[in-house]
This record gives C-alpha cells, sequence and structure tokens, in this order.
C-alpha cells in the first residue's frame, strides 16, 4: 500500500509525508492494527475481571495520557511510540464502551449509534477545520489532535457494534468475527473495481477492523459456554502482546511503513491498498 492525498488540494509534498506523525499504510499497517484490537479488548476483559472496574479504568487513562503525551511529544513518527499509543486506546476504548454498557445499562444497540454519531462530530470538524481527512497528511499538532480523537471514536464504536452483533444479535464471537473480516474486504474491492475514494475506503476499513479483531480475540478467550475456546482472556493478551510486538520490531528496523523523502505521491488517493506491501 502506497499512501494518498486529498484531490481537492493537490500532492502531499514529499518532505511533509516523510515528517508524518502516522505509519505509511501497507500490509503490515493493517496486521498490526488488527491484532491491537484483539488485544485491547481481551486485555480489557482481563483487567476488569482481576481488578476492581473503577481501578482499571483509571490505570488505563493513565496509560493512555501517557502514551498520548509521549507520541504527541516526538517530531515524526517512531513506530513503537506509535503503536503503544494504539494498543492504548484500544485498551481504553474497549473499557468506555463497556462502562456505558456495564456500569449504565446502556444497551449496545443504544451505544452503537451514540459512538456513531460521535465519530461523525468529529470527522466533521476535522474535515471542516483542515478541509481534507488522509492520514497523510498529520504533520501539524491540532490534525495530529484531530486523528487521535477519531482513532478513540472508531475503537469505542467497534467496540460496541462487536458486542450488539456477539451479543445482542446472539450471532456469537466467531460469527461476528467472520462477518467483520467480510465487511473488512468490502472497500478494498469497492476501491479497485469501483474507483471508491480512498479516504473513505481507509477509514470505513480502520473502523470495522476494531470488531474483526475483537470478536476473534473475544472467541479464543471466553468459556466454551460463551462459544468460546476458553483460552483465557490473560494468555490470549500475552500472546497478541508478543505478535504485536514482534511486527513492530521489524518495522522499527526495516522502515518499511515509513515514506522517504524522495518518495513522489501517486495521482489519486491511495490511502487503502492491501494488495501492495510498500
Amino acid at each position: 500500500m502506497t499512501t494518498g492525498q486529498h484531490r481537492q488540494h493537490g500532492p502531499v509534498a514529499p518532505l511533509q509525508r516523510a515528517m508524518s506523525k502516522v505509519p505509511e499504510v501497507t500490509v503490515y499497517f493493517w496486521i498490526t492494527k488488527i491484532l491491537t484490537t484483539g488485544m485491547g479488548e481481551t486485555t480489557s476483559d482481563y483487567l476488569a475481571h482481576v481488578l476492581d472496574p473503577m481501578i482499571a479504568v483509571g490505570i488505563g487513562g493513565v496509560a493512555l495520557a501517557a502514551s498520548l503525551a509521549l507520541q504527541f511529544s516526538v517530531g515524526r513518527y517512531v513506530a513503537w511510540i506509535y503503536w503503544t499509543a494504539v494498543v492504548m486506546v484500544s485498551v481504553f476504548g474497549t473499557m468506555a464502551a463497556d462502562v456505558l454498557h456495564v456500569g449504565l445499562g446502556i444497551p449496545y444497540a443504544v451505544s452503537t449509534p451514540f459512538f456513531t454519531v460521535v465519530l461523525a462530530v468529529i470527522l466533521v470538524a476535522w474535515y471542516a477545520s483542515e478541509r481534507t481527512l488522509s492520514i497523510h497528511s498529520i504533520h501539524t499538532r491540532r490534525r495530529e489532535a484531530f486523528y487521535w480523537a477519531t482513532v478513540m471514536a472508531t475503537f469505542a464504536l467497534g467496540t460496541a457494534a462487536g458486542d450488539m452483533t456477539a451479543v445482542t444479535l446472539h450471532l456469537g464471537y466467531f460469527s461476528s468475527g467472520v462477518m467483520f473480516a467480510a465487511l473488512f474486504a468490502v472497500p478494498a474491492l469497492a476501491f479497485w473495481l469501483f474507483r471508491l475514494n480512498g479516504i473513505f475506503a481507509f477509514w470505513f476499513a480502520y473502523i470495522v477492523t476494531r470488531p474483526f479483531g475483537a470478536s476473534f480475540a473475544d472467541w479464543m478467550g471466553v468459556s466454551h459456554v460463551r462459544g468460546g475456546l476458553a483460552w483465557g482472556t490473560g494468555p490470549v493478551s500475552l500472546a497478541l502482546a508478543g505478535v504485536i510486538a514482534g511486527f513492530v520490531g521489524f518495522l522499527a528496523v526495516t522502515r518499511k511503513d515509513v515514506a522517504r523523502e524522495t518518495d513522489q505521491a501517486p495521482s489519486r488517493e491511495r490511502e487503502y491498498q492491501p494488495h501492495e506491501m510498500a
């Protein structure tokens, strides 16, 4: 996957792309992103069971704030810093959705459209302010703030949507995972076959990765009674953390997800290209 820019404002300058605070959208990006969604789901569930839920949320909030502060403090994309922030967004985003359901008794059928509206408001505000939603324009503090607000909202929305299909609609975790895997492929096909707007395709896929990865992680971790493999949320979280660390280490060494200053921006938006490696 090479990268994209907004049609209305011409190509993203190679130097700006190289200074971006987010990675290039490659196949490694999507794999790592899906893994973080699964880890966030099982880690949140594990912490909520071994700790008082309020303490777990507090720890998650502090860790999220620290990881985002570190991310904002660096001048450009650094693999381990960026993906640590994504992991903490995943954990805390899961907690936020679960608090509404478990703590406040709000049904997933209500929280899912609520987080949809929240996400829409953030995207509208981002576009109104910056005139683009391209992730390859993240080289100012304000755009970075919009980006992470959007990421947080997608994780909360994806959590609620995944639990709604698995629990409220009684599809089960495995069937939900299969359904969201199919939905994840939709923007790719639409992009290749029908020239779907690349930025829209990217964010659609980004939202779907949350229930996609989380549903399969839940399926591996929950008990047989709940339709899972009963591996336990703790062991699943540790296993996913190890795999994520391997991918992030690989990216940090090879820099396959970092744009070079000599890269030339393509002629049309290329936010979503899972068939290309770099």
